[in-house]
């Protein structure tokens, strides 16, 4: 054990994968689980390990307690190898707002993705390395996704509510979902029927029974996520060919209409709500006590807040206001239920739907620099639906791309309760 995270310790100081690397983790438990590497990600708590959600105003939080799925975990033998970097609050596409910015596997002038980047990055090396491995991760819309797609792996993010989400900082709570990054569809479902299950600690726990039919008979490419670049149309759509021989190709306008504006309105009103306990009083940063209430806390969350997590507050407190409540929020929360609907329609017909997981391969951080805020929240545009449905879906590797040899992901959407389709052997 001491050599495996001599490797990690290595391969961090490299790729910057890790906030936190824990040596000393000890698991005296047998289960199903046995020795198996688990990271996991800085916004799910672990006990006495910093648990900082990527940001600088939680410096120094070290939770008392473990969230209801690092204790799964545990119960049935998994070794906590490490908290992994993340855009701060889970707030990017490519996990570069934080202060510990994580390097893509395959080309270090490259993002991982976001934000789970640190749990992406760090399963492509390790299965490089052929030590096996799993890290938890969490989407809100297109955290898992994303960067899977970017380094290579499988993303699963199960359906809202089957993964407890008690001891997870949040973002927004109407969309988070704690899901699973892995080298292998067999490592996803073996992680998988361990954390899921209803828990009586979290509200938005479901306490349903999943479809155990993972049988794929009809699947449907979305027709709008194939505007990208003609390479990985091409792509995604000669894989489509060789897995199921047949598909259709049909249409979600609604969809690639509203999902960017629908889910930006109501991620950014929930998490500015969220965010208010962040004052400098209970945990995590601090400073000199003086000045009113509202100077102290302003003087905090101005230092301790970054620039991205400080726009999402104004933006999202903005939505929520007297006289804006009901163009913005009310307005996105009803084309949120007619985006489901669209999907359920098309689910009548189809076991998976299909489509790019990401419009572009892994951008490099200068490319990153010149986007605007606007062309950042763009890149999310092929996974925000699914997670604004609450729907289980998977970013697979489909291949890479020719001239300089990246990743592609192409990602596969399942009905409500359906997570098992996602790891049809079909898939690998």
């Amino acid at each position: 054990m001491k050599e495996i995270i001599k490797k990690i310790k290595d391969i961090n100081k490299e790729y910057n994968y890790f906030n936190i690397v824990s040596e000393d983790f000890k698991n005296e438990n047998k289960g199903k689980l046995n020795n198996l590497l688990i990271s996991v990600k800085d916004c799910i708590c672990v006990k006495n390990l910093e648990s900082r959600a990527g940001s600088k105003i939680l410096e120094g939080y070290i939770p008392v307690f473990n969230a209801t799925v690092t204790q799964k975990l545990i119960n049935e033998g998994a070794i906590i190898i490490g908290k992994t970097s993340q855009d701060e609050f889970g707030f990017g596409s490519f996990s570069v707002n934080t202060y510990n910015i994580p390097k893509n596997p395959f080309d270090k002038l490259r993002t991982c993705g976001g934000s789970s980047g640190g749990s992406a990055g760090i399963t492509k090396k390790l299965s490089e390395l052929k030590i096996e491995h799993v890290s938890i991760a969490e989407s809100t819309g297109g955290s898992i996704a994303c960067p899977a797609s970017f380094c290579g792996i499988y993303g699963f993010t199960p359906s809202y509510g089957l993964v407890s989400r008690y001891g997870l900082i949040d973002y927004a709570n109407s969309l988070d979902k704690i899901g699973v990054m892995a080298d292998s569809l067999k490592n996803i479902k073996k992680v998988f029927d361990i954390i899921k299950g209803y828990d009586e600690k979290d509200s938005t726990s479901l306490n349903k029974e999943l479809n155990k039919d993972d049988k794929i008979k009809k699947v449907a490419v979305i027709k709008e996520s194939l505007n990208v670049n003609p390479e990985i149309k091409e792509l995604i759509l000669k894989k489509v060919k060789e897995k199921f021989g047949t598909y259709d190709i049909i249409s979600l306008p609604l969809i690639e209409k509203y999902a960017i504006p629908v889910y930006y309105i109501l991620a950014m009103a929930e998490s500015s709500t969220n965010l208010a306990k962040y004052c400098g009083m209970r945990y995590g940063a601090s400073l000199e006590l003086k000045g009113n209430f509202d100077e102290y806390f302003t003087d905090v969350r101005t230092k301790y807040f970054g620039q991205e997590t400080k726009r999402r507050i104004i933006l999202g407190t903005f939505t929520r206001m007297a006289g804006y409540r009901d163009a913005y929020y009310i307005k996105a929360a009803k084309v949120r239920n007619l985006i489901i609907q669209e999907y359920k329609k098309a689910f009548k017909k189809y076991d998976l739907l299909i489509s790019p997981t990401m419009p572009v391969i892994a951008p490099k951080f200068s490319e990153i620099e010149k986007l605007t805020p606007l062309e950042n929240y763009m890149m999310d545009i092929l996974t925000v639906g699914p997670n604004l449905a609450g729907l289980p879906h998977i970013s697979c590797n489909a291949g890479f791309s020719k001239k300089e040899k990246m990743p592609i992901g192409i990602m596969y959407i399942a009905d409500h309760l359906n997570d098992y389709k996602l790891m049809n052997e079909k898939l690998n």
